[in-house]
């Protein structure tokens, strides 16, 4: 039985994030950026991503990380995002997930504040995560800092099979497509009474719409036909930067209009990858929804977006600053570990790298 390495799981709002600190193979590149770029055209590193994320030893919706060096040295660390499909820009529960890791783990020191700062490379840029602790040094949340994200487009129309469906594009680390649930009138309204668990609070009961665990199915299926839809679409192509074009995911959205407290409330399902499905809210996806309300004046300055998961889990967010580049937007959620893994590979094991049922 051979050992091929060691994996330290969490979940941040139900969402898994997989990290391996220490990847059995060398990813070539000065920047995780080219990083992952190397990593997308290598046979052993994307052999890597695949074993621990295929079943027998993941399941279609995992996610996790490797650990680079940083950029430079103004960062503790850097990371390659992955999932059943591929290699990401961006990923905030994820992000979220490493800043309890590194302050858990002593490999950053914790701020007797009791707010600690870590700083990450990912591909798409720089992004922080503050992990505030308790008396005990225990981890209470995280905050994500993202880049700078925005509106990148509005009114798009795509056909598909239910029709032709509006919705607006906009950056947070990864470009998403946001669409209103209230037009998919075709889709049955579902409705949970459960209470979820997790997020920086707990979940809220689901108040109807589009957004509910029994549509996933047809909502995957959507998802997918506006991924497909907007494929080359001139919006989808970063001004900058080739390597982050295209659509990452299709965000779903109920308005659930706004809390006694003055926080607006929503929910969503995000679709990403080829059908993977986002158990928390999403944080990355949560950035590019605060620039877009934002941008359309839907956001007031200071106010806070209540962005609930279609299990019930819970982010809070608002708009940090507000920069030439776009808004900073900063996500609240809480991570947790659990499960320390030793990934072995039984030589007589036919089922290397394993497979995806879906």
């Amino acid at each position: 039985m051979n050992t091929i390495c060691t994996s330290v799981d969490f979940h941040t709002a139900g969402e898994p994030f997989r990290i391996v600190a220490d990847p059995p193979v060398d990813i070539p590149g000065d920047t995780v950026a080219e990083k992952r770029m190397s990593a997308i055209s290598s046979e052993r590193i994307d052999g890597l991503r695949q074993l621990l994320c295929f079943e027998p030893r993941g399941h279609a919706d995992m996610y996790g990380g490797f650990i680079t060096a940083p950029d430079d040295d103004e960062a503790d660390f850097g990371v390659l995002f992955w999932h059943k499909d591929g290699f990401s820009t961006a990923c905030g529960h994820g992000t979220m997930a490493l800043g309890a890791w590194a302050v858990s783990s002593g490999l950053v020191a914790l701020d007797p504040s009791g707010i600690t700062e870590v700083t990450i490379d990912v591909p798409s840029g720089r992004v922080r995560a503050q992990v505030h602790t308790d008396e005990g040094g225990r981890v209470a949340s995280v905050d994500f800092v993202n880049v700078p994200s925005r509106l990148i487009g509005t009114g798009i129309t795509v056909p598909t099979s239910r029709g032709p469906v509006s919705l607006d594009l906009a950056w947070g680390g990864a470009i998403y497509a946001l669409v209103d649930g209230a037009q998919l009138s075709a889709a049955p309204a579902g409705g949970s009474d459960a209470d979820g668990a997790g997020g920086s609070s707990g979940g809220s009961a689901n108040c109807g719409g589009v957004v509910a665990p029994e549509n996933l199915g047809e909502l995957i299926g959507l998802g997918r036909e506006i991924k497909a839809g907007l494929a080359g679409h001139p919006l989808t192509k970063h001004p900058d930067d080739d390597r982050l074009s295209g659509v990452y995911g299709t965000i779903i959205v109920d308005r659930l209009g706004s809390l006694p407290t003055g926080e607006l409330h929503q929910r969503n399902v995000t679709v990403f990858a080829d059908g993977q499905v986002d158990r928390s809210p999403c944080g990355s996806g949560t950035a590019a929804r605060i620039a877009a309300l934002h941008a359309a004046g839907e956001l007031s300055p200071g106010q806070t977006l209540i962005h609930d998961s279609i299990v019930g889990t819970r982010f809070r967010a608002r708009v940090l600053a507000d920069t030439d580049d776009g808004v900073i937007p900063v996500v609240t959620g809480s991570a947790h570990r659990v499960a320390i893994t030793s990934v072995e590979l039984d030589p007589l094991d036919g089922l290397v790298p394993g497979f995806v049922l879906r």
